[in-house]
């Protein structure tokens, strides 16, 4: 696996009970997963020389992260390396613009959206979207065609003026109508090589800051028909790109019913973390049988409900105190802690809650996160 931060920790966690010998390549010894995994190379992921020495010997190369270049990838197919997803597909994931275009091409929902050269066609854009002659169709959100997440990269401007800081990085930008949605949802998929796919249920996913904060599995409330319907696509775009192991498409759920793709991510996602303990097959194991082609798990949840909170940093003075309040308060609760620094906002862990009522889960979830991150003290 190249990349060695929470995910790949957590997908070779996956692979443990199948005896799966797991090699990674990782930036430093103190990543996340490289504190873990037996079998680690410290080198830069940027580099083909690299990446063909530690590809060396592989049965199949997955991924962690979206940042390993195009070509190294098609270079290490050449070489006869197995890499799921291959370069193909992920490209939609690391490439906003080419993700955009081909989603249009097979009449899957976006947000209206275009590449952008300066700030006077941003204002272009935004007058094209108006709703009439008094509006000039602001805001309008700006992102960068690769390299954002977690809210990096993204910019949500309100006049040509503010449009000049994403041009600053020189890279392509696209932009977007700013959606008026009622919530984020998400549909995780998994597929195999030969075409076996299962879909988990949509969740709603709650984003504080732009990062992640707390997601609830299935998403409350959600129409069972919309609920079928951004499965089937998740689905249909997992088979039209050629998408193999996890695909997470994060969605909008709009006012008038609709739903329209945010994202893309080709690798275990934040968003199905819920399935390590609320899940029959949790998106870890099902990547790690889609990579190597085995026959895939169960999708379906354990409980009626599963809510998943992110630990960020903060404060931690004690974490063996925090675990023994924590763990005596719910013995339900599932902690999964990442072995990082603790920065401020830095997703250093998540807990994971499941139950029969959704209220009671939801507040056992979120009483936990904010105790090991240090903002609630009783």
């Amino acid at each position: 696996m190249v990349g060695g931060g929470q995910l790949a920790r957590m997908t070779h966690e996956a692979g443990i009970p199948l005896g799966i010998r797991f090699k990674l390549l990782s930036d430093t010894p103190q990543d996340s997963a490289a504190q873990v995994v037996g079998d680690v190379v410290v080198g830069d992921y940027r580099d083909l020389d690299t990446l063909r020495d530690f590809a060396r010997g592989c049965d199949v190369i997955t991924f962690d992260h979206e940042h390993v270049p195009t070509a190294h990838l098609r270079a290490l197919e050449a070489d006869g390396i197995p890499v799921r997803p291959g370069p193909d597909a992920l490209v939609h994931a690391q490439d906003k613009g080419v993700m955009r275009a081909k989603l249009t091409e097979i009449g899957v929902p976006c947000p209206r959206h275009r590449i952008v050269t300066d700030p006077a066609d941003v204002a272009a854009f935004a007058a094209e979207g108006a709703a009439d002659a008094s509006s000039d169709g602001f805001p309008v959100v700006l992102k960068t065609v690769r390299g954002g997440y977690d809210g990096k990269g993204v910019w949500v401007v309100r006049t040509a003026e503010e449009a000049a800081e994403p041009f600053r990085a020189g890279v392509p930008v696209l932009a977007e109508e700013k959606v008026d949605f009622v919530r984020e949802l998400a549909a995780n998929v998994v597929r195999s090589p030969h075409g076996q796919a299962v879909a988990y249920p949509v969740v709603e996913s709650r984003q504080v800051d732009g990062v992640c904060d707390t997601v609830i599995a299935p998403a409350p409330g959600l129409a069972p028909g919309l609920a079928l319907h951004a499965e089937e696509m998740a689905l249909r775009i997992a088979k039209e790109l050629g998408v193999v192991g996890h695909l997470a498409v994060e969605l909008f759920e709009t006012a008038d019913g609709r739903v329209l793709v945010n994202e893309l991510a080709m690798r275990p996602h934040n968003s199905g973390h819920w399935t390590q303990d609320g899940a029959i097959t949790s998106q870890f194991a099902n990547h790690v049988r889609a990579v190597l082609d085995l026959p895939l798990g169960d999708p379906r949840p354990r409980a009626p409900w599963t809510v998943m909170c992110n630990v960020l940093g903060g404060d931690y003075p004690d974490m063996y105190s925090a675990y023994l309040h924590c763990m005596a308060r719910d013995p339900g609760l599932k902690i999964h802690m990442y072995g990082k620094d603790v920065k401020p906002g830095r997703k250093v862990g998540h807990v994971n809650t499941y139950g029969d009522d959704l209220a009671d889960v939801l507040e056992r979830a979120r009483h936990a996160a904010g105790y090991l991150k240090g903002t609630i003290t009783e």
